[in-house]
């Protein structure tokens, strides 16, 4: 096919399946790429805005931490509103008061101004977690999301490399305040796509849970009818009743579940983009719920202090949280990091460092974009926790390859090592997200991610400080940094280790999860 416009927009369809999916994950792709950017942007900016105010850089690491605070405090309360209202929306509204903060922050004529501006940011940004990932799960069926969350996490990896780069050579031209204007225009175009964006309703996508589909034949059929319609098809049906949870499993005690009877289209294959193979979800979940977590009545009305433990006490989904956390306080400390070592240890300038940099971190993209779907085509064969197991294995890997090429004062040995390392790293979250998806109710997927998300950013916003003080405290010498790097491979091992604990839980919650969404329906409440 030649290389047109139109041969690329068929391309594109074929990798997400249709038009509607392609549509739908490039507009959460973009979301999370503009969150993305903008961290780039101030790390490119960095220099620029220490001359400008007269600050150092522990003030200029509070314009990044800042925003992490303050989105962790804003997440919970917007992950309850993910689960009572059109999340599309939401996320229209606050990308529109995202690109305000923008040009405020582009017009501060003080630190504090700046500082403010850069709160605002973070507590609109809160928004963005919790209504995707509920906005996947509601798009694609379980045996794409994996995949397709790939590609949307990919997109923060993207957007960051985008705000270091773009931004830095605006910044450089024109100043820094237009590093920060010039995001503006993309916001325009994402707010425009969100309101374009039809929201899907909750919690009809055959998944895991789903008995129906092996007892009645239909499910892959039923399956596909509603993904040709488009991701996107249907007003949202939600509407909140009395909750509560009971002992009993009700309606679907057992759960077996799987989809030998999901066949993929003809064309994207089912799978978007693997050509005419048919694609078969044979994963069976044969466990019995725990009845001390099955819902018998609409979670939502219930308080949210009572939401929120009900979320956190589902082990499986204690045990991601947890894992999360660890593996991001590694990401984010050799994030904070990267450059000074590059330079230190491997003997280059900060410029050639940078561009090292944003080579590794392609690495971090083919990652997720690789995570993903390896777990789907495990979920394909059989291997039910495969969500889980995939994550555990990238873990282990990591400190494998990361610990040479921090030893290593060769770039060329280290730099392989780096790509490889990194490629792992990004391979755990897609999974462990649609396993987050998996061993929850749809009626809380928001507040669950809301709750994952406060863990994790704080672990990322703690990280660069502890690690720093590490150094500049604990070792001595010149590989004090490179033994704190050493160090910070501690929490890999520990998230991988913990990890393993979900392999066993994990099967039981989906069943949990298949009959509080049971229970609801049978009753006539809405599910």
């Amino acid at each position: 096919m030649p290389f047109t416009p139109r041969g690329l927009r068929h391309r594109t369809e074929r990798l997400f399946g249709d038009r509607a999916s392609a549509r739908a994950v490039l507009t959460m792709a973009s979301v999370l790429a503009l969150d993305g950017a903008d961290k780039g942007t101030v790390s490119a900016m960095a220099g620029p805005l220490g001359n400008a105010f007269g600050i150092g850089y522990a003030a200029i690491g509070l314009l990044v931490s800042v925003v992490a605070f303050v989105g962790a405090a804003f997440t919970v309360p917007f992950g309850l509103l993910t689960d009572r209202v059109s999340r599309t929306r939401l996320l229209a509204l606050t990308a529109t008061l995202w690109g305000l903060a923008m040009i405020m922050a582009g017009a501060a004529m003080s630190y504090l101004w700046l500082l403010v501006s850069r709160a605002v940011l973070g507590a609109v940004t809160a928004s963005s977690g919790p209504a995707v990932n509920s906005l996947v799960g509601d798009y694609f069926p379980a045996r794409q999301r994996a995949r397709m969350l790939g590609f949307v996490v990919g997109g923060e990896l993207l957007g960051t490399a985008l705000g270091f780069t773009v931004s830095g050579v605006i910044g450089s031209a024109l100043g820094w305040r237009y590093a920060f204007w010039w995001l503006t225009l993309p916001t325009v175009a994402l707010v425009w796509a969100l309101l374009r964006l039809p929201e899907p309703p909750r919690g009809e996508q055959k998944d895991l849970r789903s008995q129906e589909a092996d007892v009645t034949g239909r499910g892959g059929a039923d399956e596909d009818a509603r993904a040709a319609r488009g991701p996107g098809a249907g007003p949202d049906a939600d509407s909140g009743t009395r909750a509560g949870t009971g002992a009993g499993a009700g309606a679907g005690a057992r759960a077996g579940t799987g989809t030998d009877g999901q066949g993929g289209r003809s064309g994207d294959g089912g799978q978007g983009g693997d050509g005419e193979r048919v694609g078969r979800t044979r994963a069976r979940v044969v466990a019995e719920p725990d009845a001390r977590f099955v819902l018998h009545t609409d979670p939502r009305s219930l308080p949210p202090w009572r939401t929120l433990v009900y979320v956190v006490r589902i082990p499986t989904n204690l045990v991601l949280i947890v894992a999360s956390a660890l593996g991001y306080f590694f990401f984010s400390g050799l994030r904070a990091f990267a450059t000074v070592f590059t330079t230190d240890q491997y003997g280059v300038s900060t410029s050639v460092a940078s561009s090292l940099v944003l080579v590794v971190g392609a690495g971090g993209v083919c990652g997720v974009l690789v995570g993903g779907r390896a777990a789907d085509r495990l979920l394909e064969r059989g291997r039910v926790e495969a969500r889980v197991l995939v994550p555990v294995v990238c873990l282990l890997a990591v400190p494998l390859l990361v610990a040479p090429a921090l030893h290593t004062t060769s770039l060329a040995v280290a730099l392989p090592l780096l790509l490889c390392g990194t490629a792992f790293l990004g391979a755990v979250n897609p999974p462990l997200d649609a396993a987050r998806l998996d061993i929850m109710p749809h009626m809380l997927w928001g507040t669950a991610e809301g709750a994952r998300t406060v863990l994790r950013t704080l672990s990322e916003a703690m990280a660069p400080a502890l690690l720093g003080y590490i150094a500049d405290h604990v070792f001595t010498g010149r590989h004090t940094l490179e033994y704190t790097l050493f160090l910070s491979l501690l929490p890999l091992l520990a998230a991988a280790l913990i990890g393993v604990l979900a392999l066993r839980t994990y099967p039981r919650d989906v069943a949990t999860a298949a009959a509080s969404t049971a229970n609801l329906r049978t009753s006539g409440r809405p599910a």
